[in-house]
């Protein structure tokens, strides 16, 4: 929500945004990102409180920033350290969290606190839209060990004749359009009835790392805390559904609402 700055002198990191009606509980909250010191809460006014951090300038300037995203270990670990410290505050009573993206940095507390001031209204609209709620997600794979793939180690004889030979691999090609076809109704069958028992859902990109296989559905749910066993029991049959299409199902959560602190559920 908040746009990164960098930081030349001192950086101050920021986790996350809390609403609560008292000062935010720092005992016993795990260790945040590599390097930086123990979160504070700094007073935003009314219920709002900044999570913040000093991070040395060292490890998360610009310079070293840029070098670090380049590293996928550096960025698992300060990945890990992020969502580990927004989580604790997530479990406070009647608190509210707005995750802030990861790697938000500013050059001190004060620009930190001024550039979320400037965003309050629009932190109390996202507070107002997730109040109570968790975030769940789903992807539906297309199982490679599905009813097709049987099929071809079911001891069928070798076919050696040219015209039999294309025949069969048409079929083939064939049976495994029809199954992710099948696969990817189900999966949209999924998304759509787990969103009638959420407040809001979102449709997330596919997007593909190199060796590996998108999902052929990816989803967030903004799930009311009270729903959680609605929501998982339902999650459960869709599942189930689609294991009998050919698919696979996994299903995520919770967490905090990254997906849905923006407008209409995109984020920012």
């Amino acid at each position: 929500m908040a746009r990164r700055q960098s930081s030349t002198v001192n950086a101050t990191y920021v986790y996350c945004v809390v609403s609560s009606p008292s000062r935010p509980a720092v005992a016993g909250a795990p260790d945040g990102i590599p390097g930086a010191t123990p979160p504070r809460p700094v007073p935003l006014g009314g219920k709002l409180w900044l999570i913040a951090a000093e991070a040395p300038s060292a490890m998360y300037g610009e310079q070293a920033v840029n070098a670090g995203l380049r590293d996928l270990d550096w960025v698992s670990r300060v990945a890990v350290g992020h969502e580990r410290l927004v989580e604790h505050f997530t479990h406070g009573r009647g608190t509210t969290v707005i995750p802030m993206k990861l790697l938000t940095l500013f050059s001190s507390i004060e620009s930190a606190r001024e550039e979320l001031l400037r965003q309050r209204d629009e932190i109390g609209r996202a507070v107002r839209r997730i109040a109570g709620c968790e975030e769940w997600g789903i992807r539906v794979f297309a199982d490679p060990v599905g009813p097709v793939a049987s099929a071809r180690r079911g001891g069928t004889p070798a076919v050696v004749t040219g015209s039999a030979f294309l025949a069969s691999r048409k079929a083939a090609r064939d049976a495994q359009r029809n199954l992710r076809s099948q696969t990817a109704a189900a999966a949209q069958q999924a998304y759509e009835s787990l969103a009638g028992v959420t407040r809001r859902a979102r449709l997330r990109p596919r997007g593909r790392d190199e060796g590996t296989t998108p999902p052929l559905l990816e989803a967030a749910f903004l799930v009311p805390t009270s729903s959680r066993a609605r929501f998982k029991a339902a999650a459960r049959k869709e599942a189930e559904r689609c294991a009998a299409a050919g698919g696979r199902m996994t299903l995520t959560g919770p967490w905090p609402a990254y997906n849905f602190i923006g407008t209409d559920g995109e984020t920012t």
